[in-house]
């Protein structure tokens, strides 16, 4: 989520970048309908195209593997970088990982490149808390925080939310915005839109099984949007 505020501040301000279409007020399932739903597992992947006005902009994947004890390992990997020319005029750069067991937050740790500044974090569950050592934050927050990946279903019930780049905690306000037809995977399907009212506006996309398929975000009528490879 970090990275938002920073291609805001130096990315769209150089680049021109096209809109997001309005979704429909048809009601989306409540939390309680998909809470026993998508469960990610060991092999599955989520990797989405990055595009600016249509064009390649970079990748962000999320990969699970298998780790100690019965935990499940999400590891996130996101490569941007856009030119005019030659010129590599923005780059972002993020790799985290969130260490999962019975359903728990356990551990996470991330570092991220934003046009040479770096980040970095770690964070370690010690009883109700999850202890965070950050470049933006150090201290300990309650142990149900849900890390801004994105692929957790979970962000769509929750107040805050944890940066894996640098340990930041953010407010943010989640709103339900309907269904939509998209296209995601190469399939056409039906999804359900909500918005994230943070520092940056974000529009988040989940089918009906709670699954990750779309990501849009709009500065100054500028867009970015996350195209789904194959579903999962």
């Amino acid at each position: 989520m970090t990275f938002k505020r920073l291609i805001v501040s130096q990315f769209v301000m150089a680049l021109a970048l096209t809109g997001t279409a309005m979704a429909d007020d048809a009601a989306v399932p409540t939390a309680a309908v998909l809470e026993k739903a998508w469960t990610p597992k060991a092999g599955d992947e989520i990797r989405f195209n990055v595009l600016r006005k249509g064009n390649p902009f970079g990748s962000h994947t999320v990969t699970f593997e298998s780790g100690p004890n019965n935990a499940l390992i999400a590891k996130t990997k996101v490569g941007l970088k856009a030119g005019l020319g030659p010129i590599t005029v923005f780059r972002y750069d993020l790799s985290a990982s969130e260490t999962w067991r019975s359903g728990e937050l356990v551990a996470v740790n991330g570092q991220g490149n934003d046009d040479g500044k770096k980040g970095s974090m770690k964070a370690t569950r010690e009883g109700d808390a999850l202890a965070i050592q950050g470049s933006e934050f150090t201290g300990e927050v309650p142990a149900d925080v849900i890390p801004a990946s994105h692929w957790n279903y979970a962000q769509t019930k929750a107040s805050e939310l944890l940066s894996t780049e640098n340990g930041e905690i953010y407010k943010v306000t989640v709103t339900p915005k309907g269904r939509e037809t998209i296209e995601a995977g190469g399939e056409t399907i039906e999804a359900n839109r909500y918005f994230m009212d943070s520092n940056i506006d974000v529009d988040v996309w989940y089918d009906d099984e709670g699954r990750w398929v779309k990501l849009a975000f709009e500065a100054r009528g500028q867009e970015i949007e996350y195209v789904l490879d194959q579903m999962y």
